[in-house]
């Protein structure tokens, strides 16, 4: 949950900046699936992408921010008793 709402808000932020921009009915790719789809599927499956890569971010920067002996380190005591 540490990396699943602040990446939902900022997803919801991206769809608003990217879609008042792009018309989803403009797209052109994947050999013209995206012109076969509602703009609702478009704003999704943008969505739900966007979701995914930025949990992925945070939840990388999450693990590499972790204490390089594991999240016990600081609860057990060091060789001097501190």
């Amino acid at each position: 949950m540490l990396v699943a709402w602040p990446s939902f808000l900022m997803a919801a932020v991206l769809e608003m900046l990217v879609f008042a921009l792009v018309d989803p009915h403009s797209l052109q790719g994947a050999g013209g699936v995206f012109s076969e789809l509602s703009a609702t599927t478009v704003y999704s499956l943008a969505f739900f992408l966007f979701w995914a890569a930025i949990a992925a971010a945070g939840a990388l920067e999450h693990w590499l921010a972790a204490p390089a002996d594991g999240p016990r380190s600081r609860a057990m005591p060091d060789a001097h008793g501190h």
